[in-house]
Parts: structure tokens; sequence; C-alpha cells
């Protein structure tokens, strides 16, 4: 069988055009695929960035919440009553708004302000510079340094700007796990601060963050707040249904589902079209091996040897690419939401093999129904 094998990967690669035409047509297929998964796991990673960088491990929220940046206030009494459920070790407030900015040079810009709890400061980002106690100071304020750090004119400790026509000292210049979907700088203070400085409703609570005393206890606490009318998730439960806000209530599920599909029509019509030719091409060496005694299943072998051989050369060189191309993209675009993960690569493994089985089919057909007398018989 490693004779049938050696002379399949010759047929392939003597034949260098169309051997490079299977390549181009697979590589660029499996580069888009991953190219539109990537961007979907990039924007829905980002979505969840203020879940993920606050760590809390339950959010108690307004049921009518969808995702973490679209917050509806609650009253103040549902903190006091969240705090008494049997099994919370402790629930603070979190507050989350934006508000426009006023730089020094008159320019201004839309900024997040993320309002901690006073007494414990829970979710504060890890400083890269300055004091956390700090933040206790007048006007004091943690600026976040990611890829939106540079629209503030790239704040040091002691700059100061305008927030609603109040004084904004930078105390502190922090850093968190992922940056924010919208492009817009994200500010740290304390929650009383938060709430002096940006204008409010009567309600003023954006969400609770809850720490259960221990793993069973969420499921107590979450019945206990939905009791009260309000909704309790975890972090997981909260990071899903922010996905799938993303998913299937806006139009980018749609459109990137959509995108993928034609990127396995393309690479299926390509490969499929391109691997038939060649086999058409080869007909008569098929022919001759089986004239001299090659049986069926060894031409078929050799056939799927070189469809899997083109198919996982090419996935290779898509993924390739498409990395190269995020690198790339992320040097002069550092907001660049675009990330590769396992799944978005198991997805277009599985599509790749969709694609070298059915091209190889249509190979197989019609090898198999070729007769060695046909070949000589001219």
């Amino acid at each position: 069988m490693l004779g049938i094998f050696k002379i399949a990967y010759k047929l392939l690669v003597n034949d260098r055009a169309k051997f490079a035409a299977l390549l181009v047509g697979i590589t660029f297929a499996v580069f888009l695929m991953i190219q539109m998964t990537s961007l979907f796991s990039g924007v829905l990673s980002r979505s969840s960035a203020t879940v993920i960088n606050i760590g809390a491990t339950m959010w108690v929220m307004d049921p009518a919440v969808q995702t973490v940046a679209n917050s509806i206030p609650m009253p103040d009494y549902v903190l006091d009553e969240v705090r008494s459920i049997p099994g919370v070790k402790y629930a603070v407030p979190l507050y989350s708004g934006g508000a426009l900015a006023k730089l020094r040079d008159g320019t201004y810009q839309f900024v997040t302000v993320m309002g901690l709890d006073d007494a414990t400061l829970f979710g504060r980002p890890r400083l890269i510079d300055g004091n956390i106690q700090d933040i206790f100071a007048e006007n004091g304020f943690i600026v976040i340094k990611d890829a939106e750090f540079a629209k503030l004119e790239n704040p040091t400790i002691g700059t100061e700007f305008e927030l609603n026509d109040h004084r904004v000292k930078i105390v502190g210049i922090g850093e968190v796990a992922t940056s924010g979907l919208f492009g817009v700088p994200t500010l740290y203070t304390t929650y009383n601060r938060a709430l002096q400085y940006l204008p409010n409703t009567r309600f003023t609570a954006s969400y609770i963050l809850v720490e259960p005393k221990t793993a069973s206890d969420a499921a107590v606490i979450a019945g206990r707040v939905h009791a009260m009318g309000y909704l309790a998730l975890t972090k997981d439960q909260f990071i899903d249904k922010i996905a799938a806000f993303y998913t299937f209530r806006t139009g980018l599920g749609t459109n990137i589902l959509l995108m993928t599909v034609i990127s396995f029509i393309v690479g299926l019509s390509i490969s499929g079209q391109t691997f038939y030719t060649f086999i058409i091409e080869n007909l008569e060496k098929f022919g001759a091996l089986k004239a001299i005694g090659a049986k069926s299943r060894e031409l078929v072998a050799m056939i799927l040897f070189q469809a899997a051989f083109t198919a996982l050369t090419g996935y290779g060189l898509g993924i390739g690419l498409c990395a190269v191309m995020i690198w790339l993209a992320r040097l002069r675009i550092p907001d660049y939401a675009a990330v590769i993960t396992f799944p978005n690569i198991g997805l277009a493994f599985a599509m790749v093999v969709i694609i070298a089985g059915i091209s190889s089919y249509v190979g197989v057909r019609k090898v198999l129904t070729i007769e060695p007398f046909d070949i000589f018989r001219g």
C-alpha cells in the first residue's frame, strides 16, 4: 500500500498547475471560514469584556437587561434584600454608565465609567502605575490602558480633564483582561463619585455583584432573587446571555453564518471541479494501473490519499494565512477583534473533511467505472 501512496503522490504533484489550483481553492475557503468565525468569536468575547474584567461570581440585574452595556438601574433596597439572602457571602453595587469627557485640547470623547463599591473596590483593575488608595482622593479616577487609551491623549498620573463639568484627575493607570467592543475608553472610580458626576434616575445600582458562600448556594440565591422580580446569573450564564443576544437578536450571527456557508461552497466548487478534471486527465494512468493488477480498493485508496493530502495541506495554509492576516491587522488596528479559537479551527476542519469527501467521491465513481480495455483500445 505504501507504493500505491507514492504513485498517488507523484501523480498529484507532477501536475503542478492542477495541484496549485486545488490548494488555492481549499486554502482560500479555509481562510474565509476561519476569518469570519474568528471575527465572530472576537466580537462575542469583547461584548462580555466588563463581565470578564470585573470577575464577579454572580450578577443581579433587571430581567430586561440584554447586554452588559444596556444596564437598567435597580432600587437601593434590592441590595439590602440580596445581602439578607442565606448563602450570600457578600454583595456590592456596581455602577456602569457613559459620559462625555472634555479633554485638554477642547475636544470631546465618550467614555465608559465604572463605579466600584467604596468599601471594597471589588472588581478593580490591576494597576500598572499609581496607588489604588488614591482613587479615594478628590476627583480620583483610574484610566485603563488598552487599545482606546490614546483617545484620551495618552494620559499620565496627574492628567486632568472635565467630565460633565466636573474635574477629573487621573490617579492610576490600570489594565484589564480584555478590551471593550465599541472602541470607548474606560475609567474607574468609586461608586458614590460616579453617582455624583453622572446624571442618574432615582434608581442607581446598575448591577449587584454577589459572591455565594458555596457553589451550591448559587441556585438558592437565583431563586430568591427571581421571587423579588429580578434576575441573578452566574458569570458564565451572563456571558452566554450576551452571546445569545448578539448571535440571534442582531444581524451579526446571520451574516457570519452566511459568509461561512459561502466560503464552504466556494471551496467545494473549486476543489470539486479541479479534482474531477485532474481525475479525467489521469484516467489513462488509473486504467493502466488497473490493467497491471491494481485492485479497485487500491485505486480508491489512491484517490482518498490525494484528496486528504490536498485538503490537509490547504487547511494548514489557510489557518497560517489567517493567523498572519490577523497579526498584521492588529499591528495597524490595535482594537481589531478577531481571535482564532479551537472551535473555529474544529469547524473549519469538519468542513474541509466534507469538501475532501465530496471531491474524492466524484473521482472514485469515475475511476471504478473505467475498464482497462477502454484505455488500450485506442
